[in-house]
């Protein structure tokens, strides 16, 4: 009697093993585990796409914030070309000219001369009427010398020269400030164990020349040393100077991350395409939110600033001046976030989308046609064009997004400026591809069964048998 064997592998010819043969009942469990791992491995990716997805759309403003705080602070370029326009803006101007006005005119006692000239007048036995009317002279005399000094002021403050003087002014002061924050010793003022002192060897040295020049030859022996003076000492330098290295580590780096976020959010998505728009529609309400918070903040700003300290048209001027490239940043990535989601849009299956694409095709093929039929057939490139059509507009886009990225501070106008030029080149490379299918290009190398010279490739299958001259029918060997 023989013993009883369980299934095992088949042998096929050759004596090469078989896999063995699943039941119906075996293979419909196989099916039911896989379709179980691949739900739980899908409802994992959608899990950690939602979180990285949360983590992007919560760092997106906080990055935009930060990278405009830290350009703002450390960069004194951008410091300066952000507060250059305050210096000729009208309501501006108009503060700086009442209030330098004002004081001036405080300093300027007229009373104090209408009581000079009636002593005066009195003392040479003038009429009492002189004397009287000299007193009556105070008014005048003060809205004339008002009037003087606004003048004067006025056009000192309007001119090219105080636009030059203020932008030298903040460059100076602001470069100072920076290097005292960022402790990096060059400058006349810096920091040092937690005091602000100011070098003054370049005054010392510079003032021993002249003197050894006018003559004063001892003024040579003035020793090197005690060259700084020791302005004020501050326990909260040191966390200033704190404040300023995590800003600068934030306003680097926060950005790189969020976008890091976002790029793996859609790259654990089970569907790629689709949270790319949610990602880009989402950052896109975020700006929303991000430019709604700076009107609310500048509502706030502007109601809390008392008239008389500063008027409301100067106040909001100083305000949108100092903010507008926050502004102009969320406003710049809101437009990257809604072109980005449009265009992932139309990569999907949707009927508007088949329908642009469609548009986008008869057009295109239109003008390649008639650029074939003007003589201008592209052949092979255009074939190899169309073949590889998905590949040159992804690496079209992909030229586009680096483009922005290298971008100094991009904005609207530049998106728009990239965009158009993107969709100028991706439309020119699908007329060139269609310009390859008019009939009378390139002709198709002729190849025999297994290669070999007799048969028809490329242009289509063969649909009927080869024919002889006069339209007979060759008969085959």
């Amino acid at each position: 009697m023989k013993p009883t064997t369980g299934p095992g592998p088949t042998t096929g010819p050759g004596g090469a093993a078989k896999p063995p043969t699943l039941t119906a009942g075996e293979r419909a469990e196989y099916e039911r585990l896989r379709r179980h791992a691949s739900t739980r491995h899908r409802r994992v990716r959608g899990v950690g796409s939602s979180v990285l997805l949360l983590l992007t759309l919560l760092l997106a403003p906080l990055a935009v914030v930060g990278a405009w705080v830290q350009d703002t602070v450390s960069d004194t370029d951008r410091y300066v070309e952000t507060v250059a326009p305050l210096a000729s803006e009208p309501p501006v101007q108009e503060a700086v000219i009442n209030r330098l006005t004002d004081r001036v005119v405080a300093q300027v006692d007229v009373k104090v001369v209408t009581d000079a000239l009636a002593a005066t007048l009195t003392d040479a036995g003038a009429p009492p009427r002189v004397v009287e009317g000299a007193g009556a002279l105070t008014a005048p005399l003060q809205n004339a010398v008002r009037t003087v000094v606004d003048r004067t002021i006025s056009g000192v403050i309007t001119s090219d020269r105080f636009q030059q003087a203020w932008e030298g002014a903040n460059r100076r002061s602001h470069a100072a400030v920076v290097t005292m924050l960022t402790g990096d010793g060059r400058g006349a003022l810096r920091a040092e164990d937690g005091a602000v002192v100011l070098d003054v060897g370049e005054v010392v040295d510079q003032a021993r020349e002249r003197l050894v020049a006018a003559g004063f030859e001892k003024a040579s022996a003035i020793p090197d040393t005690d060259r700084t003076v020791t302005l004020f000492q501050s326990e909260e330098l040191g966390k200033a100077q704190d404040a300023m290295r995590l800003l600068d580590v934030l306003g680097v780096w926060l950005p790189v991350l969020t976008v890091v976020l976002a790029a793996l959010a859609v790259w654990t998505a089970p569907a790629h395409r689709v949270m790319l728009m949610i990602t880009a529609a989402g950052v896109g309400v975020m700006m929303v939110v991000l430019l709604v918070a700076l009107a609310v903040v500048r509502r706030v700003h502007l109601d809390s600033v008392p008239p008389e300290a500063l008027p409301a048209d100067a106040a909001a001027a100083i305000f949108d001046t100092f903010l507008r490239f926050l502004r102009d940043s969320a406003r710049t990535l809101l437009v990257v976030a809604v072109v980005t989601a449009l265009i992932a849009y139309l990569y999907g299956h949707g009927r508007p989308a088949r329908a642009v694409r469609g548009a986008a095709d008869l057009g295109t093929g239109a003008a390649g046609r008639a650029l074939g039929r003007a003589g201008a057939n592209t052949g092979r490139t255009g074939r190899w064009l169309a073949d590889h059509r998905g590949w040159t507009t992804g690496v079209v886009i992909a030229a586009a997004a680096l483009v922005l990225l290298l971008w100094n501070h991009p904005t609207v106008a530049a998106v728009a400026l990239v965009l158009g030029v993107a969709l100028v080149v991706v439309l020119l490379l699908a007329i060139l591809a269609a310009a390859s299918r008019v009939p009378g290009g390139d002709p198709e190398p002729e190849t025999g069964p297994g290669g070999g010279p007799g048969s028809r490739t490329g242009g289509g299958p063969s649909t009927g048998p080869d024919t002889g001259p006069g339209g007979t029918m060759s008969a085959a060997p």
